[in-house]
């Protein structure tokens, strides 16, 4: 590569000198001396904060443990499986309950919310039970029909407690000592437990087409009670059965869903390849396309929002017909679609604005890029490395929801006293199964039971199970942020690798990537776990913040409402600011190996002294990758659309039936979006990094004989115009 002092001359090398002094400023250090020794990521250096690298590891090795031992005390049965009033599990093979898989409530009008029947704490007896009651009957009517025939008998008793086989016993003596539940109304599973089967009937709520009943002592019930003591249940019902067909959906069309997801990655990956040769002509060929995209949105949405508003139903806003299942629904509104013309309006004005305003730093980011997808090109292995980053967080996640399940699962069964009275002095109390017959509670509270609670425990591991899962989440955030972190170190030093090869691309090392990788592992896991460590803190802040905030939804206190969200715009501010700083300090570990808070200050007050060409690079560069990505998502979700709705004449015949054709095209979008992605971040750490590269060779060398630069000569030009501008 021929030397890129034939394309500077002397004034050129004034300008520059002129330059360093004027950015100099004790504020933020001095720039670096010339240094003919220096040639790019060090490859002699020591192990840097050594002190976080053991307390990294001690923790990591406390992880394992805290998960060992949450493995020997949970039960993830006690998640998966409703439990008894005895505290045996629905559903458990090996156990009488194993052919029980449902859990059932004698009554459930005491149940007063879903919250308390899903955590297994309502005041009655609960049951598992093969199968959900499918007709109305009282426990009163069960005894007139069996006068005549046992089969009404044969049926109720399989609602009752085992062993009990007692038709004619009192029906007040059954009720206080709950042998039997008093009614029974239609129900049917949901999460494994009996629900009535609510039914809306031209806007009416039901149960098996009835609105009032009878139960045992012959008082009247309605409909409405059983929905006031499952509050909430119907939309989950519903929610269940949209759960089924999504999943029908995604069972049908999960073939097709993976074909899109490849031809993502193929265009994604041809996107790369072009740019190494077209860049410029590709970036303003997907910013004139994304508006394009946008513009043809506009009148589309225009054109069905004015044949909507002269057809007599289409005004009803979206409040009134509430959530629905079937989104064509919302196509037939023009709400809906002014919804999207404002929205797609604004989306348009502001890329317009960007473009008019920042048009000539536009062509400075196009130059950047293009330099970057040399670096790209010649170190191809980069692109796959985002690979090894999902396959770390997949292992990091699957880690902490376990640790998590387990947790949550560990404990002993509770068991506490159940009273029929309300003035039972021993309602509540902790009871033992086994020896409660024998104690004088059943004389002195008649009725009174020891049923099952919950899970949980006395001993000092039962006390901090809370204190352990807010530790299984700060230490969770804490890899994933170091997972990130290395990554970005590793991309780092790959690409400074090629800045600072005098002849590109002979004096590239031999797999950079795995070398620059080595290093960070070798060398810098304190610095790195250091960083994530900060940002880590700052995320688990937010995550407090957040559950004051729901916490706090309802309260009257506007001061504390004000302050709680000043403080959380603060912290999304600070967790920005130091993912900012932590990116670029991993750059300057991996170029000169220093520790993080070194790096980090370098980092900075090099910023700093070059903020107008930050400007530049940071948000248009950010700007034309994210364009990038809508146009592959937006065309391979395009693409996806037409196939899923038959628009496709020679492959309608292979497009799967599906309930909500919007299930696999929003999979597809999002997929794609994701693995473009992946691919582009690669693209922007590339070039963030060959921007400090570029501020230090500036401030390193002035383009002498003495002091050659190492940039080519078109970033040479990128400089001049930057300073212009």
């Amino acid at each position: 590569m021929p030397s890129n002092l034939d394309t500077l001359d002397n004034s050129i090398v004034q300008s520059e000198m002129a330059r360093k002094s004027d950015f100099s400023s004790p504020y933020y250090g001095e720039p670096r001396k010339f240094d003919p020794t220096f040639r790019g990521p060090i490859s002699n250096r020591s192990c840097t904060d050594v002190f976080c690298c053991v307390i990294f590891i001690i923790v990591i090795l406390g992880y394992i443990a805290l998960g060992t031992v949450a493995w020997l005390h949970g039960d993830p049965r006690k998640v998966i499986y409703p439990t008894d009033s005895y505290g045996q599990f629905c559903g458990q093979k090996g156990t009488p309950n194993a052919k029980k898989s449902i859990l059932f409530y004698f009554n459930i009008l005491k149940c007063a919310n879903p919250a308390v029947l899903i955590n297994l704490q309502c005041p009655t007896t609960q049951m598992c039970v093969s199968k959900c009651p499918d007709r109305f009957a009282t426990y009163t009517d069960m005894q007139l029909q069996y006068q005549i025939t046992a089969a009404p008998w044969e049926y109720y008793r399989r609602f009752c407690k085992p062993g009990f086989n007692n038709p004619t016993k009192p029906v007040a003596q059954v009720l206080r000592d709950e042998d039997c539940p008093s009614m029974i109304v239609p129900s049917r599973p949901f999460l494994q437990r009996c629900f009535p089967d609510f039914i809306t009937l031209n806007g009416t709520l039901t149960v098996a087409k009835r609105t009032h009943f009878k139960d045992a002592l012959d008082k009247a019930r309605s409909v409405t009670e059983l929905r006031d003591a499952a509050n909430g249940i119907t939309g989950l019902v519903d929610a269940k059965e949209v759960g089924m067909k999504i999943v029908e959906d995604y069972a049908a069309s999960w073939n097709w869903i993976l074909i899109g997801l490849v031809i993502a990655l193929v265009v994604s990956l041809i996107f790369i390849l072009l740019l190494r040769f077209t860049a410029g002509l590709l970036l303003w060929f997907t910013i004139i396309a994304v508006i394009l995209v946008i513009a043809y949105g506009i009148w589309h949405c225009y054109l069905e929002f004015s044949l909507l508003r002269q057809q007599p139903g289409a005004d009803v806003t979206i409040v009134d017909i509430g959530f629905q299942t079937d989104v064509t629904v919302y196509l037939h509104l023009s709400q809906t679609w002014l919804i999207f013309l404002i929205a797609l309006c604004t989306i348009e004005a502001s890329i317009l604005i960007i473009l008019i305003f920042l048009r000539k730093r536009v062509r400075i980011a196009i130059a950047l890029l293009r330099e970057g997808s040399k670096a790209v090109s010649y170190i191809m292995s980069t692109l796959f490395y985002p690979i090894i980053t999902f396959l770390l967080l997949a292992i990091c996640i699957s880690y902490f929801s376990v640790t998590s399940v387990f947790l949550a699962s560990s404990g002993d069964a509770i068991y506490k006293v159940m009273a029929a009275e309300p003035n039972c002095m021993y309602a509540n109390k902790t009871c033992d199964p086994e020896t409660f017959n024998k104690t004088n509670v059943s004389k002195t509270c008649p009725g009174a039971q020891c049923t099952f609670a919950f899970y949980g425990g006395e001993t000092p591991y039962h006390r901090y199970l809370f204190i352990l899962q807010l530790s299984n989440l700060l230490i969770f955030l804490w890899l994933v942020n170091f997972i990130i972190a290395l990554g970005q170190c590793t991309l780092a030093g790959a690409f400074a690798s090629y800045y600072w090869a005098r002849r590109k691309p002979q004096d590239i090392p031999t797999c950079p990537l795995f070398s620059s990788f080595s290093r960070a592992i070798r060398y810098h896991t304190g610095s790195l776990a250091f960083g994530a460590l900060i940002l880590a803190l700052v995320q688990m802040a937010r995550i407090i913040l957040e559950y004051l905030d729901s916490k706090l939804k309802g309260a009257s206190n506007v001061a504390a409402r004000f302050l709680l969200c000043c403080l959380k715009c603060c912290f999304w501010c600070l967790e920005r600011f130091i993912k900012f700083m932590n990116r670029n300090a991993y750059i300057m570990i991996a170029i000169y190996g220093k520790c993080f808070c070194t790096s980090a200050r370098d980092a900075f007050c090099l910023l700093m002294r070059n903020v107008v060409r930050v400007a530049v690079l940071d948000r248009v560069t950010d700007f034309l990758l994210f364009l990038g990505k809508v146009l592959i998502a937006g065309s391979v979700g395009v693409i996806a659309f037409f196939f899923f709705t038959h628009k496709i004449p020679i492959v309608q015949e292979d497009v799967p039936t599906l309930h909500y054709y919007w299930v696999p095209l929003l999979t597809v979008i999002c997929g794609s979006y994701l693995i473009a992605h992946g691919f582009f971040s690669v693209y922007a750490m590339c070039v963030d990094t060959l921007f400090l590269c570029f501020c230090e060779d500036l401030e390193r060398n002035d383009g002498s004989p003495e002091k050659p630069f190492l940039m080519s000569a078109e970033l040479h030009s990128i400089l001049r115009k930057t300073e212009h501008h």
